[in-house]
């Protein structure tokens, strides 16, 4: 029987690292919107929060690595560069991505206790900011993501079918709209809805999560195969880098695509 996880070693921990961490921060999420916090915070507190979410993807891994040794230096390890990966995709999407968010899909940020922001300037009609928090929180949320999806395709491979290459592109829109719908359901709630919603809720489940669903879709194919197989060499940081790049390219690519197609929604 198959395990779940990679056959490569140095990834297979890696993976269970960051499944073990991913409900450590979605409570720390959560405690931030139940208490209020997230509201009467400033924002220094609001940037230590964020970091408080997102360093352990990379410093939990740095310090169990030390428990599982590899003739690899520490920058080729895959620790390191699914760190990599996901901080450079991330940052394509803030920085690049939430301009669709804001224009297309109907997004809102309120976060006027955030003054720290990082967006693009020639992208996108809307004058909304892009707190530097969500830079960091993304990178939380995008390792849980793609370790999952990575995890199911690999299960999907695995699966013999007539059509095997149609199977795997419905599949990975499936997982990818999943976990949009997700996040959607979980972040724009009640609880936050001064600092963070989206103007037809209702419409941005539906069919938004489709569109949001299309950075996935981009990047988790991609993604999953870094460092896939034991016997195969692995990527190295550029390479890593490359892949991120290219799933940020495309992502902008087929957001601009369904700006084209669907407008406003």
């Amino acid at each position: 029987m198959h395990s779940i996880f990679s056959n490569n070693p140095d990834k297979a921990w890696v993976e269970k690292c960051f499944l073990a961490y991913t409900p450590v921060w979605m409570a720390l999420m959560a405690l931030m919107m139940f208490t209020g916090w997230a509201g009467s915070w400033g924002n220094s507190a609001l940037l230590a929060h964020s970091l408080l979410v997102a360093l352990p993807v990379l410093l939990i891994p740095a310090y169990l690595a030390r428990h599982h040794p590899s003739s690899l230096p520490w920058h080729q390890r895959y620790w390191f560069k699914a760190n990599v990966y996901l901080a450079i995709f991330s940052f394509i999407g803030n920085y690049f991505g939430s301009a669709y968010f804001f224009d297309v899909l109907g997004m809102v940020y309120g976060f006027g206790n955030a003054s720290t922001h990082l967006e693009a300037s020639l992208v996108g009609s809307s004058h909304q900011r892009v707190p530097l928090i969500m830079y960091f929180y993304t990178q939380a949320y995008f390792m849980t993501y793609h370790a999952t999806a990575g995890i199911a395709l690999r299960q999907l491979r695995r699966i013999p079918l007539p059509s095997p290459k149609l199977f795997f592109a419905l599949c990975v829109f499936a997982v990818g709209y999943a976990w949009a719908w997700a996040e959607t359901k979980g972040m724009a709630n009640p609880l936050i809805a001064d600092l963070f919603h989206y103007e037809k809720m209702d419409v941005m489940l539906r069919y938004g999560s489709a569109i949001y669903a299309l950075y996935f879709i981009a990047s988790f194919p991609i993604y999953s195969r870094m460092d896939e197989n034991a016997q195969e060499k692995p990527w190295s940081l550029a390479q890593a880098a490359a892949g991120a790049l290219s799933a940020g390219m495309l992502t902008l690519f087929l957001l601009d695509v369904a700006a084209k197609w669907v407008g406003q929604l």
